[in-house]
Order: C-alpha cells, then structure tokens, then sequence
C-alpha cells in the first residue's frame, strides 16, 4: 500500500515542496500548520557591514524597508532557492551553500568580514570563523497553528515531512493535544537535530541524507512506498 505523504511547513517552501513531492506518484496532503509573521527589526549602519549571510527565503520576502540599504551588499546564501530570492529581489549573491549555513562560514575563513545575518527567531547557530564576525537580526518568526481536523482523520500510516526542529516540536504537541498515536505516523526529518526534537514514540523516524528537499523527497519516497 502506498503511504500518503503530509506536508506542513509554512509558505513560501511548501509551494515548492508540493510542485517537487508531484513527481512523487504518491497521495499528498498539504496542511501548513504554520504562519509566518514579520518582526520589526533595527539595522545595523550599512557601511559597517560587509556583506548579507541568509539562511531562508522568508529573511529577504520578510526583511522589510530596512533591507533597502543594504542593496548594494552581497549576499551569502544557505541553498539555491536562498539565492534565488536574493536575486530576485536584486542582491548580488557571492557564495551559496547547500543547506547550512555553517559550510558557508567556513570557506570565508582567512578574510577579515563582518556579516548581518537576517533570520527567523528559531535559527540554528553558527561559529563564525577567525576574522569573521556576524551581526544577527530577527526579522520574522515561524508561528505554529491549530492541527484542522481533516489533517487529524489522515495521519494514522502517514508520511509526514519536517523541515525545521520548530516544526517538529508543534507538530509533536499538536499529536499529543488531540490524541493522534505516534505509533501510527512516521517521521521524515530534515536533519538529525529536527528529528531528535520530534520526540520518541512514532512508527519512525527517518533522517535525510542531505539537508535538502531533494533529499528529503527522496527519503519520503522510499518511506510512502515501503518494501513489499
């Protein structure tokens, strides 16, 4: 039997993900469980930062009139669909990652930078290496909502796809909240951090190989169509 795959995360990524888990030939359902709202936040002045480190597309579609002046700056970004937003919204990007921002970091090592880094308020941390410095704003949040109780009724053998820790820990008290048996709905993470946040108890839970939708697509593929 072919599992149903469930998709949570908030927009602009679950578009994406939804277009890219199509391809899947596998029951989807989409429920966004969560809201992302603007915070407003001070900049820091532009001509003492070097250049922009961003780690999701909500830092330049939630940045806001601050971001105006720093237009001129480059930008690091975490993945190509960062960059792509940076581009489209007219930054120059100079160096992405493939899904952390820490690698990202570390191939400035040698020069001497100071970064604003835009983010939500949940953000993984990262080590800035000698000679750089990073200055962090907070320019949105990610604001979980209310399980629907159609998502409720079509849980029970779902695949369900974390994309942050946030979203493993809601989406774990929403369960809890309405009665939903973790043994009954397995877990596709992003990274061994979210899937370590989610808690214990589901049928399992499941790390991608990369943090990626391509590769966390793949691993739901392989989950939602188990081995007969």
């Amino acid at each position: 039997m072919i599992r149903p795959l469930v998709i949570i995360r908030p927009e602009p990524g679950l578009s994406a993900t939804l277009a890219a888990a199509e391809k899947l030939a596998v029951p989807i359902v989409s429920a966004p469980l969560f809201a992302i709202e603007p915070r407003a936040w001070v900049s820091p002045p532009a001509d003492e930062i070097d250049a922009l480190l961003i780690g999701s597309r909500n830092a330049i579609r939630q940045g806001g009139p601050a971001l105006d002046a720093f237009r001129g700056k480059p930008v690091y970004a975490v993945g190509e669909s960062t960059a792509r937003a940076g581009e489209d919204a007219g930054f120059q990007i100079a160096g992405t990652g493939k899904g952390r921002l820490q690698p990202v970091l570390d191939q400035l090592a040698g020069q001497k930078l100071r970064l604003l880094r835009i983010t939500g308020e949940e953000h993984v941390p990262v080590t800035p290496p000698p000679g750089i410095e990073v200055v962090t704003r907070i320019a949105y949040a990610s604001v979980g909502q209310p399980m629907p109780d159609d998502l409720v009724a079509q849980l029970d053998g779902a695949v369900v796809l974390l994309h942050s820790a946030a979203a493993a820990r809601h989406f774990a008290s929403e369960c809890d909240r309405l009665g939903v048996v973790r043994s009954g709905v397995a877990l596709a993470a992003l990274a061994p951090r979210i899937a370590e946040a989610a808690g214990e108890g589901w049928e399992v839970v499941a790390t991608a190989s990369a943090p990626s939708d391509a590769a966390l697509l793949a691993l739901a593929r392989d989950m939602c169509h188990p081995a007969q």
